[in-house]
């Protein structure tokens, strides 16, 4: 049996750095004692002595009883790791989750410098899912980059259907999305509502309502309502409509969004611990100060499809009229088929929807929220347009979306899949000097953009940033409309899926309308049969005063028992009305 190996200073580095202390301690107390020089020296090598015994003792990391001292260097390599990974190894295009040439873009933008580049594309052209926009031989020439939508009808002319909007908003294609006081700081809420003031556009306030800091400068605003009911609840966290109406009439609120999931963490609630419910965040919430402010996941104020239609038509009369809708990530289809179901049944529709992609996300969530759960932007999208057209409600409900929205050809290409306007949260982050450090929920932003920290907010100064904010907003609308002209188009609307190519592989090339084809007017009311699988499999399955799926006739399981089994379903074996489809993938969201 042989001996362990002796431990020496040459043959391991494990206690070498804490000896070379010691050393060092030894030699400069000599120094000092004899020549009266080396007090700093002492200094610093008695601390790193004292550092290197705590190590040796203590025993929460096995890494420094192991490497004393210089063990603390990992930690130190660890924590600066995403700055170097940022700014020294990953390339240009590389995305976690913006590339520096998107933030490049945003910051030149904002900054209003020239954001040419140079000697050609850095993308590969020939990669798969490499999109580009067709060109036109006749270029047209507009006269504004100030492309603006009505919501909720014209002036005079309501939309059809029960309790129209008597108040519609004239709104940019371009947006601020939701983000709340609290998860921003104050200086960052004053510098996105004066720079929305002063290009125009709207500002989305959150679910954490309207703070003082919105109110300052008075740019238009898009009330958020979530499931906690900020600033319009009761002590018990249930809807108030009188504190609903006060707030909602005020001229600068401008439209009424109610949040059902958010893509940053679909179908999961939030709690914001009693220490960070500041005097201020407890007034804007409406909530006591020194609790925990909870977000369920789900509304009180509603439990059907036909209750949440009711709630848009009750928040829209509440407001004096104003356009209301609502915000989703999607997730379970039957449940969004539930809902047009409801418009359907109840001819109320909302004013507006908002679709969140599972890719969006400024708040905090759980890995597995931010990685594996809701539909992303371009499937939830596609799916909300299809629909509507499927019912024969498209023209009555706009649609906005949300997720990653940056450049101009990320406008234009939400536009050809169905959007009417684009929101946007981090690009007006990096507006107001957000440099993706992703330390949001730590409270220790570098920038001051995402922390309630007093000395850290101050570094962002309002007045400052404002103009940005509003240069980012007009240059991204200038790049819209060069866009537009190159392919000879004149209006937003104008841009379809036949307008954008995508390359499948490196010999072939698709036009989006044929990778994700458009639905006919009223198709899922008139020929359901012939659609793709994703309606066919569950729109029977929809309820308009459920958001559970149904029970299948016999006739519905009969025909399509081979079909569910195909496309990941169980049918129960058994058939009959009692058989229920509980598990059901699809493979198309067209």
């Amino acid at each position: 049996m042989s001996l362990p190996t002796k431990l020496t200073f040459w043959n391991t580095v494990r206690y070498s750095t804490l000896a070379l202390c010691v050393l060092g301690l030894v030699l400069s107390l000599f120094t000092l004692i004899g020549f009266g020089r080396g007090l700093l020296a002492l200094l610093v090598f008695g601390a790193l002595v004292g550092v290197g015994v705590y190590d040796l003792v203590q025993q929460k990391h096995a890494i420094l009883r192991n490497y004393p001292v210089l063990g603390h260097l990992r930690f130190l390599l660890e924590f600066v790791r995403p700055e170097i990974r940022q700014y020294f190894v990953e390339s240009d295009t590389e995305q976690q989750p913006f590339s520096r040439a998107q933030r490049s873009v945003v910051y030149q933008r904002a900054k209003a410098e020239p954001d040419q580049r140079p000697f050609g594309t850095q993308l590969d052209v020939g990669a798969e899912g490499y999109e580009w926009i067709n060109h036109s031989l006749q270029p047209t020439r507009l006269p504004s980059h100030d492309f603006r939508l009505w919501i909720g009808g014209q002036p005079g002319q309501p939309l059809p259907g029960a309790q129209p909007c008597t108040q519609p908003y004239h709104a940019s294609v371009f947006n601020i999305s939701a983000m709340s006081f609290g998860a921003l700081s104050a200086n960052a809420v004053l510098a996105l509502n004066l720079g929305a003031r002063m290009g125009g556009f709207a500002h989305d306030t959150g679910e954490g309502s309207i703070s003082q800091y919105h109110r300052e400068h008075g740019g238009d605003l898009i009330w958020e309502i979530g499931s906690g009911y900020f600033g319009c609840r009761n002590d018990d966290g249930t809807f108030n409509a009188e504190r609903f109406a006060e707030q909602a009439r005020d001229p600068q609120v401008k439209m009424v969004e109610i949040k059902l999931s958010q893509g940053a963490k679909p179908g999961h609630g939030g709690m914001l611990p009693a220490a960070k419910v500041t005097p201020e965040i407890a007034a804007a919430r409406g909530i006591p100060q020194g609790k925990d402010c909870i977000s369920p996941a789900g509304h009180s104020a509603f439990s059907t499809p036909v209750q949440l239609l009711q709630f848009v038509a009750r928040l829209r009369d509440l407001s004096g009229g104003k356009p209301t809708g609502f915000k989703l990530c999607i997730g379970h289809p039957w449940e969004w088929f539930a809902i047009a179901k409801a418009m359907v049944e109840t001819d109320i529709t909302p004013d507006f929807i908002v679709v969140d992609g599972a890719e969006g996300g400024t708040g905090a969530a759980p890995v597995e929220f931010a990685d594996h759960v809701g539909v992303p932007l371009q499937e939830g999208l596609r799916m909300v347009h299809n629909t509507l057209r499927g019912v024969g409600l498209r023209e009555r409900v706009k649609i906005g979306c949300a997720g990653k929205v940056i450049t101009a050809f990320d406008i234009v290409r939400m536009l050809a899949l169905g959007a009417d306007w684009c929101n946007s949260a981090r690009g007006f982050m990096m507006a107001v000097g957000c440099l993706q450090a992703q330390t949001c929920h730590t409270g220790h932003c570098p920038t001051g953009v995402t922390t309630q920290d007093p000395v850290r907010q101050r570094a962002l100064v309002p007045a400052d940033k404002a103009p940005r904010v509003a240069q980012f907003h007009k240059n991204t609308l200038h790049a819209l409309q060069e866009l537009l002209q190159a392919a000879g188009l004149t209006e937003t609307d104008e841009v379809t899926a036949h307008h954008i190519v995508r390359r499948i592989d490196d010999a072939e090339v698709r036009l989006l309308s044929t990778l994700m084809p458009l639905l006919p007017e009223r198709a899922i009311l008139d020929d359901l049969d012939g659609l793709p699988t994703v309606y066919r499999l569950f729109w029977p399955l929809a309820s308009a005063h459920s958001f559970q799926p149904v029970h299948l006739p016999p006739a519905i399981d009969t025909a399509n028992r081979d079909h569910y089994r195909a496309h990941g379903g169980d049918a129960g074996g058994g058939g009959g009305a009692d058989t229920k489809v509980v598990r059901s993938g699809y493979d198309v969201v067209a």
